[in-house]
C-alpha cells in the first residue's frame, strides 16, 4: 500500500482525530471520503491531488481551520463553489483539473495563492480582484485573453504567471503595479519578437548521461559526458508547467547568448530515442549549491534560505552584481527573467561566484514602453534579491547598498533605475 492509501485506511478506521495535516493524493477516488468532515475542527491543509472528483461537498465549509487546498489533476470542470465558503482558506491549488469555470463564489475572501495552470479557462470573475490578500496568481496553460480589470488595485500581488494563453496585448495597468515582480509570460501572441539562433545540434549518440544533478518543474539535469567533455544535459519533461511550456524556455536559453554569470546553452539535444527535447550546458564546478530554498507554503513568494547563511557585505555584494550583471544582460537581449530568485541563483559557497539559471518562465520583450516597463518589475526582484543577502551580513553594510536595494523596490514603477544604472550606483 502507498503512505496515501495507509492514510485513507486510517482514516476510516477513525485513528486521525485531531490531524491537520491530510494527504489523499493519486488514490482515483471518485467519491468525497466523508470521514474527512469528521477533521472539521482541525483540519488545516487537505490535499486530494490525482483522484477523479468532480464535485466537493457543501459540508467542507464546517473545516473552519482549512488553509490550503490542492485538488489538482481531478476532474472538476468548474472550480468548487464551497471553497470561497471556507473562512480561513488562503491557497487553492487546481492544475490541470479540466477547469472551465471559476464561480465568484468559489473564491475565498482570505485568498493569497491561486493556482489554475493547464486547464480551460477563457474567463476569470471580477471577483478575483476583490481579494485584496492576493499575492501569488498561477495561470499559465489557458485560454485567457483578458484579466478582470479589478486586479489593477492588487496592490499585494508579487508573481503572476501567465504564459501560453491568447493575449494579444498585456493589461495596460499590469507594468504599474507596486509589487509585482515575477511575471511569467511567455508564449502569447503579445510577446516580443525575438529569435532564437540557431544552435549546434548535439546529437544523442555523443552523449553519456550520468548522475542526476537536480530536477525542476520543467526537466531534470544530469551530469555528461560529450564527446569526453563533461557538461550538463537538460532533459525537459515535456509538460507544461506554471511558468509556461519547455520550448519557450529552450528558445530563451539560445538567445540568451554567452555571459560569465549565466548557465547558458552549448547546444540542443538531437536524436532521443524517446524523441525528449533537451540542451547541453556547462558543468558547474563540484560543490556549488543553490542560494536558497523555494517558497513555501508559509512564505507564499518569498525564498527560504538556510538560517545559518552569513555573509560577509563584500561576499554579499559580490553575489548581487554578479545576478544583477545576468539579467542586466538579458534585458538587453531583449529577454525577461521572470523568475529572478535566489533559488535560481547557484554559487560557490564562498567568496560569491554565482550564476543565474532556469529561464522557464523566460519571455522575449515587447517593444518600446511597455519592455522598458516590464524590465522594471523585475528591477524589483533583484532588489529583494540584494535585500536578502544584506539582511544575512553579521557587518554592517554599507548605506549606499542599502539606498540601492530601496530605490529598486519603491513602489513607482518608472522612478526605478535600470539594472545598468542600480549596478552602477552599488558600492565598490
Amino acid at each position: 500500500m502507498t503512505a496515501a492509501a495507509d492514510t485513507l485506511a486510517a482514516l476510516r478506521r477513525g485513528d486521525l482525530a485531531g490531524t491537520r495535516v491530510l494527504r489523499l493524493a493519486g488514490l482515483g477516488l471518485r467519491g468525497f471520503p466523508a470521514e474527512i468532515l469528521g477533521l472539521a475542527e482541525t483540519l488545516e491543509l487537505l490535499d486530494l491531488s490525482g483522484n477523479a472528483l468532480e464535485a466537493l461537498p457543501p459540508g467542507l465549509a464546517r473545516c473552519r481551520r482549512l488553509a490550503v487546498f490542492f485538488g489538482s489533476g481531478n476532474r472538476f470542470g468548474r472550480l468548487p463553489p464551497v471553497l470561497g465558503e471556507c473562512p480561513a482558506l488562503s491557497q487553492v491549488g487546481c492544475r490541470g483539473s479540466a477547469l472551465a469555470e471559476v464561480p465568484a463564489e468559489a473564491l475565498p475572501p482570505g485568498l493569497r495563492w491561486l493556482t489554475l495552470t493547464d486547464n480551460h479557462l477563457a474567463t476569470l470573475p471580477p471577483a478575483l480582484g476583490e481579494r485584496p490578500a492576493l499575492q501569488k496568481l498561477m495561470l499559465s496553460g489557458n485560454r485567457l485573453e483578458r484579466l478582470p480589470a479589478g486586479l489593477a488595485g492588487a496592490g499585494r500581488l508579487e508573481l503572476l504567471r501567465i504564459a501560453a494563453n491568447r493575449f494579444e496585448a498585456l493589461p495596460p495597468w499590469l507594468d504599474g503595479l507596486p509589487r509585482l515582480a515575477w511575471l511569467a509570460m511567455a508564449g502569447n501572441p503579445c510577446e516580443g519578437a525575438g529569435m532564437a539562433p540557431a544552435a549546434p545540434a548535439v546529437d544523442w549518440s555523443t552523449l553519456r548521461p550520468g548522475t542526476l544533478l537536480g530536477e525542476g518543474a520543467s526537466g531534470r539535469v544530469h551530469a555528461a559526458l560529450w564527446a569526453g567533455r563533461p557538461v550538463a544535459l537538460k532533459l525537459f519533461k515535456g509538460a507544461m508547467t506554471s511558468d509556461g511550456l519547455p520550448e519557450r524556455e529552450m528558445a530563451a536559453c539560445l538567445a540568451a547568448g554567452a555571459h560569465p554569470h549565466l548557465v547558458g546553452a552549448l547546444g540542443r539535444l538531437a536524436g532521443h530515442p524517446d524523441g525528449s527535447q533537451g540542451l547541453v550546458m556547462p558543468l558547474l564546478p563540484p560543490g556549488w549549491r543553490v542560494l536558497a530554498g523555494p517558497p513555501s507554503l508559509e512564505s507564499c513568494s518569498r525564498d527560504i534560505y538556510d538560517p545559518g547563511l552569513r555573509l560577509t557585505p563584500a561576499v554579499a555584494l559580490r553575489l548581487a552584481r554578479g545576478i544583477g550583471a545576468a539579467a542586466a544582460h538579458l534585458h538587453g537581449q531583449g529577454l525577461l527573467h521572470g523568475d529572478l530568485y535566489a533559488h535560481n541563483v547557484l554559487w560557490d559557497g564562498t567568496v560569491g561566484a554565482a550564476v543565474l539559471s532556469d529561464l522557464g518562465a523566460a519571455a522575449f520583450l515587447p517593444p518600446g514602453a511597455t519592455g522598458v516597463a516590464l524590465r522594471r518589475l523585475e528591477v524589483r526582484a533583484w532588489g529583494l534579491l540584494l535585500g536578502e543577502l544584506l539582511d544575512r551580513c553579521d557587518d554592517a553594510v554599507p548605506d549606499l547598498a542599502r539606498a540601492v536595494e530601496r530605490a529598486c523596490v519603491q513602489p513607482e514603477v518608472a522612478a526605478r533605475p535600470a539594472l545598468a544604472e542600480a549596478l552602477a550606483m552599488l558600492p565598490a
